[in-house]
């Protein structure tokens, strides 16, 4: 009976482990398909979504008219070349010591306006009063040494004369009158060597007065300070130091009334600039003033690593508000048509900034509908109107205006409204 429990039991275990088994025969189980084709579906919709967002749209532009004008309205006065470049003064001196010396006094500051003449500055001249007074009076020794030759030379010369007439008398021998004659020679000798140290003293006593007077130090020429350099107790030098302690100068006068503009012109382009060419000058700084200018002359060398000519221009009306190193853009301006006796040209009249450069030719953008045109155009001078396109654009042309880098032929465009 006990041995049927037992069994029994046995079974039971059994059983329930088997229940708890996993049968690796069985297929495992998939999800629904449907599930994961709407999870493919949503991933490529949002693909598409992000692509259509971030995918480059139509360039908004702006556009003028080409507006048709006769060749006397634009020709005149119009500007044939533009060239940058900087004012720079022709008169500009950085004032420096004769000698090397420690500075006592400044007398300018920058922005000063000094005069030719005027003492800007002094050194210590101590060394150089004690020089003077040293060779004063080796020159007054050597005026007593005169004094003394002169009365030697005076005692000596009615003792020969009359030495000489008793010798022709025959009273004295030719021994006595040799001997006469010797002294007065000597006293002779004697006057003319004190004489010339008597010059040469002089002339110790001008370099000595030289002396001090280089440790004063002047202003060259008229004009304005725009840097002062040293300080009093700085040792100044008209040769550079090694050691970088010692100044080379006291400060810089600048002539305002030498005023020029210098700019670069390409050396494609210089044969449109001529000597007294009339030009029109804006400075940076003041862009909204047109200051009348001339071509003095274009300077007959090249730089070779920009490909540019120097060239010189005259600034006609003075201004205190024109001031050295400041940047300015030249605009080389025509003769009208009566004066060059060229017939007027014909053309349109566009914006500036609808002409782009491309090596060296000039091209625009003209619009058709949502796309645009690439046209190369030729250009004539420019004027407060615009720029003159001599060929390539008709009147009435809408032409792009702004930014043209990111533009090319056919490209879609939407135009502004305003």
């Amino acid at each position: 009976m006990r041995v049927t429990v037992d069994q029994e039991l046995k079974t039971d275990k059994s059983s329930l482990l088997n229940q708890l088994r996993i049968d690796r025969s069985e297929p495992p189980r998939r999800g629904n398909p449907l599930i994961w084709w709407i999870i493919g579906a949503v991933i490529v919709l949002a693909a598409l979504v992000l692509w259509y967002m971030s995918r480059p749209g139509a360039p908004l532009v702006r556009t003028a008219v080409a507006q048709s004008v006769q060749g006397s309205s634009a020709a005149s006065g119009a500007s044939l070349l533009d060239a940058s470049g900087y004012v720079v003064a022709r008169r500009r001196a950085t004032v420096a010591a004769k000698v090397t010396g420690k500075v006592v006094e400044v007398m300018l500051e920058e922005g000063q306006k000094v005069s030719a003449g005027q003492v800007i500055a002094r050194l210590d001249d101590s060394n150089a009063r004690a020089a003077l007074a040293e060779t004063t009076a080796q020159l007054q020794q050597a005026q007593a040494n005169l004094t003394a030759a002169q009365t030697a030379y005076d005692d000596a010369k009615p003792i020969y004369e009359r030495n000489e007439k008793q010798k022709n008398a025959a009273v004295i021998s030719a021994q006595d009158f040799d001997q006469a004659r010797a002294q007065f020679n000597a006293s002779h000798n004697n006057l003319l060597v004190a004489q010339t140290a008597v010059d040469a003293a002089r002339a110790e006593v001008g370099v000595a007065q030289r002396n001090i007077d280089d440790t004063v130090i002047r202003a060259p020429f008229d004009g304005v300070v725009t840097e002062k350099a040293a300080q009093p107790g700085e040792m100044v030098s008209p040769i550079s130091a090694g050691g970088g302690f010692t100044r080379t100068g006291i400060g810089t006068i600048v002539d305002m009334d030498s005023l020029e503009v210098e700019v670069d012109v390409s050396e494609n382009f210089i044969n449109r600039v001529t000597p007294a060419q009339p030009v029109t000058i804006k400075l940076n700084a003041y862009p909204d003033w047109q200051i009348p200018g001339a071509v003095i002359a274009a300077i007959p060398t090249a730089d070779r690593s920009k490909a540019t000519v120097k060239v010189r221009i005259a600034i006609k009306e003075k201004d205190p508000r024109i001031i050295p190193e400041m940047g300015a853009r030249v605009s080389f301006l025509s003769e009208t048509p009566a004066q060059s006796g060229v017939s007027p040209a014909k053309g349109v009249i566009v914006p500036p900034e609808a002409i782009a450069t491309s090596g060296e030719a000039s091209i625009s953008y003209v619009v058709h509908g949502t796309t645009v045109e690439r046209r190369a155009v030729r250009l004539g001078g420019k004027s407060e109107a615009g720029q003159l396109v001599v060929a390539g654009l008709d009147a009435g042309a809408i032409v792009v205006v702004g930014d043209l880098s990111k533009l090319h032929d056919g490209t879609t465009v939407r135009v502004s409204s305003n």
